[in-house]
């Protein structure tokens, strides 16, 4: 049996296309991206970064000498508020009830606060000047004085401190601190007032 012409042209392409399907060559991977090469951009990126760092750093350095600063300020300003307490614990005044010369209880303690800071501070030297009110006589009164400012001394020695470090005085009724005719202001011109002589510039804590 002859099979028609066409028909074998047509099995032969059929097989030619089969065959060239199953050789056909895959496809090329996709190239891998590469890193671009460094530039201006680059160089400007790191450029800002490392300026970023130096200013972050003298920020931080300025910050710590201000609060370096600070604290000394606040160092000096605590000293010379503890100086001028001191001063003032030194030279507070006492008070005498009328015509006496005894110390009262409460005017013990504040000599009692004078003497750790005088035993301190050993260079500093104090006058104590002893006041009465305005009644009796200026000799009675000026004896009278005397006799406070001694009372002063006499306890501030038997506590220790050195009897050459203070001198006493009395101005009687001459200077008083509140005017009047009355016991307000007598009871206030009746004291013992207290001053620093020499080496009060500077005063060791006790």
């Amino acid at each position: 049996m002859r099979i028609p012409r066409i028909a074998m042209l047509t099995a032969s392409t059929l097989a030619v296309a089969a065959i060239a399907a199953c050789h056909k060559t895959p496809p090329a991977p996709a190239p891998t991206p590469t890193a671009a090469p460094a530039g201006p951009n680059a160089d400007s990126a790191r450029r800002a970064q490392e300026e970023a760092a130096r200013r972050a750093a003298e920020a931080e350095a300025a910050r710590r000498r201000a609060d370096s600063i600070a604290a000394a300020e606040a160092a000096a300003g605590n000293a010379a508020t503890e100086m001028a307490r001191m001063r003032e614990t030194l030279t507070q005044m006492v008070h005498f009830d009328f015509d006496q010369s005894e110390l009262r209880p409460e005017d013990r303690g504040v000599l009692d606060a004078k003497v750790p800071i005088l035993q301190a501070n050993p260079s500093v030297t104090i006058s104590i000047a002893g006041h009465t009110d305005e009644r009796g006589s200026d000799e009675y009164n000026l004896a009278l004085g005397q006799r406070r400012a001694a009372a002063a001394k006499a306890y501030l020695v038997q506590h220790g401190i050195a009897e050459s470090r203070i001198e006493t005085r009395s101005y009687g009724e001459e200077r008083p601190i509140a005017q009047g005719s009355d016991e307000s202001a007598w009871s206030q011109n009746r004291r013992a007032e207290f001053s620093i002589t020499s080496g009060g510039q500077t005063l060791r804590r006790p």
